[in-house]
């Protein structure tokens, strides 16, 4: 997943969210989530990370995309 796709999206997996965005590695990467450095949202057994409040944090231009119904 390049930079330009994660912005496009609601939500990334953690270790997609930590190398895209704070250039870290898979353990790393959910570390930073455990810590609550990287902002979370579990949805049952799954963690992911919602793209928007990291592309804000760094002056990122979020791309949200729009589905037809």
């Amino acid at each position: 997943m390049t930079l330009d796709e994660a912005l496009s999206h609601a939500t990334v997996s953690v270790p997609d969210a930590g190398r895209l965005f704070f250039n870290l590695a898979r353990n790393a990467s959910y570390d930073a989530a455990k810590r609550g450095d990287i902002q979370t949202i579990k949805i049952g057994g799954k963690m992911v990370v919602p793209v928007a409040p990291i592309a804000a944090q760094l002056g990122l231009q979020f791309k949200a995309a729009g589905r037809a119904a």
